[in-house]
């Protein structure tokens, strides 16, 4: 199938799918979510550095039921900085931001844009996007994702499929954006990757046993 034609399949999927959503009770069964400060202190050689509160002018555009803005530090691969930001419903109007929009929006030109597909413990490999940005001088790699269900996705238009559908087989609007931020040092960008990749390669498992599956 041609990519245009796929394209316009999935936004009439979706279309028709948002129209069936109307008719559905807004009373979601959504299972209750662990807080997200409960995250890990230790994730892959890395210890909990700080949490960094956001302002309420940030979390009233955000619209988030619950988030986590933490660094991790460790002595000899440097900062990693998580964000998750957990939406328990995204029927009322409030909707995971991407990236792909926020980052420009904060100063931070995309440099190069990729999918990876990570590989995990249990033989599974998932999509992640990977970005390396830039602002003045400075340069770091992205990588983010939105998790529902056991499920990772690394695609906007996936990401809005799955939410309509979900939202039609288990009425269910709930889901996550993950995202790690970490610096380029001396413009090593193999070493920021394997770094990054490394840290998200267990993350996926333990947002799964936070986040309702």
């Amino acid at each position: 199938m041609k990519s245009g034609i796929r394209y316009w399949l999935i936004i009439a999927v979706l279309v028709g799918a948002t129209t069936a959503m109307a008719y559905l009770s807004k009373r979601e069964s959504t299972p209750p979510a662990k807080p997200l400060a409960e995250f890990p202190a230790q994730v892959a050689g890395y210890n909990k550095a700080a949490d960094w509160p956001l302002d309420q002018a940030t979390l009233d555009l955000l619209g988030v039921t619950d988030y986590l803005n933490r660094g991790y530090a460790s002595k000899s691969e440097g900062l990693i900085t998580l964000y998750i930001g957990y939406f328990r419903s995204q029927r009322t109007g409030a909707s995971i931001h991407s990236p792909k929009n926020c980052l420009p929006g904060s100063g931070w030109t995309p440099m190069t844009a990729t999918v990876y597909q990570l590989p995990l413990d249990d033989g599974r490999k998932v999509p992640v996007n990977l970005y390396i940005v830039r602002k003045d001088l400075d340069e770091q790699l992205v990588l983010y994702w939105y998790q529902a269900h056991g499920r990772v996705v690394a695609s906007e238009y996936w990401g809005k499929f799955y939410l309509v559908y979900d939202a039609m087989r288990l009425n269910r609007t709930d889901a996550a954006l993950v995202r790690i931020t970490t610096p380029i040092y001396q413009g090593d960008e193999e070493q920021a990757r394997t770094r990054a990749l490394a840290f998200a390669k267990q993350i996926t498992t333990d947002v799964d046993q936070i986040i309702p599956r």
